[in-house]
């Protein structure tokens, strides 16, 4: 009986009431719920909102009718009119160089000299050859001298009937003779002394000058190398000395597309941009259209004189030039016009449109109307405004109205 109360003591329920929960587990709970909150809104932000498409953006510049528009853009390398490879006339070896690049020759400035044993050589014997032809002279004159002395002592004894005839005239005919063999040998000097000349020139032959004042822009030759004014192959001939450029002389060769020649006139206004210095506007002007055009690539080449002369200026830059419209006479409205980039125009459905900024993250699609342009401005008649923003390079699905993120600079 007593283990069976028992049983029923252990199956009875206990109604006391247990511990008081513990506010550390709450807090941790909320604290955690409040985390995966936070994750669950920056994953939204990050994934979940339409940040728009990033694009580039540029102004649309507003310019009166002046000089100051550009009707036309091109691009080109500085060039130099005159400019000249520095070689001896004569093969020779190298036995002074006198030039480095870089460094300022004046005309007639000696550059290099060559092995000049070869040409004083032939200059002694040229030298020797005229003194000898100069005593065959002396010899002559004096024998002459005695003939005539001669002949007129026989003129004066044939005259008397002291002589005979022949005997004067045998006199007569040596005379004549030592007459002619003095003007061969005149002659023969005057030949030692041309010959002497070229000698000279030989001699000078072996020294190279500068053509003209200039800077030299390379050096070709070393000492102890040949040099000869011929290719002679193989590589161990050089033939040259060194290049020298007339800076004066630089000027700018584009090439304009046929289709936009029409626009560009002698002595026409133009600035002159060096890809090297953007920020730099060089004025300048264009000297000629040369007469003829380039089959494959369709273009026209145009020289560009510079109307500044700077040591940053070297041959080979390349440089970018904008054909100015000509000034209008005084009193004659000017025109204002508008120019955008060329990226930013794109032919959609038919129409030239281009996508201005609406707001800070939207864009409206603009319909154009454009004058013409070419190279990396076009001129916009209507459907823009100055001051307007143009997106670059619009993406092809870009439509009226999208959200967009301008790219940092």
């Amino acid at each position: 009986m007593n283990s069976q109360a028992d049983l029923l003591k252990e199956l009875r329920i206990d109604r006391k009431p247990g511990p008081p929960p513990s506010r550390r587990g709450l807090w941790i709970a909320i604290a955690a719920v409040v985390a995966l909150l936070v994750v669950a809104l920056a994953a939204w932000a990050l994934f979940a909102r339409d940040r728009g498409v990033e694009v580039r953006t540029a102004p649309v510049v507003a310019s009166g009718g002046g000089a100051g528009t550009s009707v036309l853009d091109a691009s080109g390398y500085v060039v130099a009119r005159r400019m000249a490879t520095v070689s001896a006339k004569i093969t020779g070896r190298v036995r002074e160089v006198l030039i480095e690049e870089g460094m300022e020759v004046e005309e007639g400035q000696v550059m290099a000299t060559l092995d000049p044993v070869d040409a004083d050589a032939q200059r002694s014997l040229t030298a020797a050859q005229l003194a000898a032809a100069r005593t065959q002279v002396g010899n002559v004159q004096a024998q002459l001298t005695e003939a005539e002395a001669n002949a007129r002592r026989l003129a004066a004894l044939v005259e008397q009937q002291l002589v005979s005839r022949s005997q004067y005239e045998q006199a007569v005919a040596q005379r004549d003779s030592l007459r002619a063999q003095l003007a061969s040998a005149q002659r023969n000097v005057e030949v030692a002394g041309d010959q002497l000349k070229i000698a000279d020139i030989g001699v000078d032959n072996t020294v190279v000058r500068a053509p003209f004042d200039g800077v030299v822009v390379a050096k070709a030759a070393q000492p102890g190398e040949i040099v000869s004014p011929l290719s002679a192959g193989g590589g161990f001939t050089r033939t040259g000395i060194g290049t020298v450029v007339d800076m004066d002389s630089l000027e700018i060769e584009v090439d304009v597309g046929e289709a936009y020649i029409g626009r560009v006139k002698p002595g026409m206004a133009v600035e002159a941009t060096l890809n090297a210095y953007p920020d730099w506007k060089i004025p300048a002007e264009v000297i000629a259209i040369v007469p003829t055009a380039d089959r494959g690539k369709a273009t026209v080449k145009v020289r560009v004189a510079l109307k500044e002369k700077d040591p940053r200026i070297v041959p080979d830059m390349g440089a970018s030039v904008s054909f100015l419209e000509q000034a209008r006479p005084e009193g004659e409205a000017q025109r204002r016009t508008l120019r955008v980039p060329a990226a930013a125009v794109v032919e959609r459905d038919g129409d030239t449109v281009a996508f201005a900024l609406a707001g800070e993250d939207r864009v409206e699609r603009r319909v154009l109307q454009v004058a013409g342009g070419a190279g990396a401005q076009r001129e916009v008649l209507s459907g823009l405004a100055p001051g307007d923003e143009v997106v670059l390079d619009p993406p092809a699905d870009l439509a009226d109205g999208d959200r967009i993120r301008i790219a940092p600079q």
